[in-house]
């Protein structure tokens, strides 16, 4: 039995856009269920047609290509959208995945990088052209804070005295043995240890642990 054509709608303002997309498409063995240069009648098309993917561009009238992803996204229909667009910024990329788009595509690359964006995107891929997403990624890299910033931070809600506590806790020492050590209540421990978890969103006692060597509050051996 052979295997089902993949369905496209096709959505691009420009005709000579679609024309050429919907050859290399054809070309591939892959299906042109319909076609728009409005982002309304897109939409519309969309829910009627149910294609395995809308190709969309980002300067659509009306509605442009994000809307019209976040509503596809949003109305949980069987349709993937893949935006095949000259707009190609860092902002417009990311605008692209958070309205919910499974690809993005540059129109100046090849049609076989098309064609394969589409048949990934069809069974549930995700696709970013290459050189844009060696560029998402160095940003985004570069936008996470160092680890020790990260994990260090999560204590500065802490006393010394609760940052002491933790210590203990992540030795594996009991309350009653914290509390001898600091000379002070079993009870004062349990209200440290509480107010410890409290502020940083912890569980239990074994999360505590983790977050103290994660942190680099305690160094293993020490």
């Amino acid at each position: 039995m052979s295997e089902r054509p993949v369905r496209v709608l096709l959505a691009d303002p420009a005709p000579m856009q679609r024309s050429g997309l919907r050859m290399a498409l054809a070309a591939a063995g892959i299906v042109i269920a319909g076609e728009t240069g409005d982002g309304t009648e897109a939409l519309d098309l969309a829910r009627r047609l149910l294609p395995d993917v809308l190709i969309a561009e980002i300067a659509l009238p009306r509605l442009d290509g994000l809307a019209v992803a976040h509503a596809v996204t949003d109305s949980s229909l069987p349709v993937r959208v893949l935006i095949l667009t000259a707009q190609d910024t860092d902002e417009d990329v990311l605008a692209a995945i958070a309205a919910g788009a499974a690809g993005f595509v540059c129109k100046s690359a090849p049609p076989d990088e098309v064609t394969t964006a589409v048949r990934a995107v069809a069974t549930g891929g995700a696709v970013v052209t290459p050189k844009i997403l060696a560029r998402i990624l160095t940003r985004v890299a570069e936008a996470l804070p160092a680890p020790e910033t990260t994990t260090t931070s999560k204590l500065d809600a802490l006393t010394d005295r609760e940052r002491e506590v933790l210590i203990h806790v992540a030795r594996g020492h009991s309350n009653a043995e914290i509390a001898e050590a600091l000379q002070v209540s079993e009870t004062t421990i349990k209200t440290h240890v509480g107010h410890v978890l409290t502020k940083l969103r912890l569980r239990d006692r074994t999360q505590a642990v983790v977050l103290a060597y994660e942190t680099g509050l305690v160094k293993p051996g020490a």
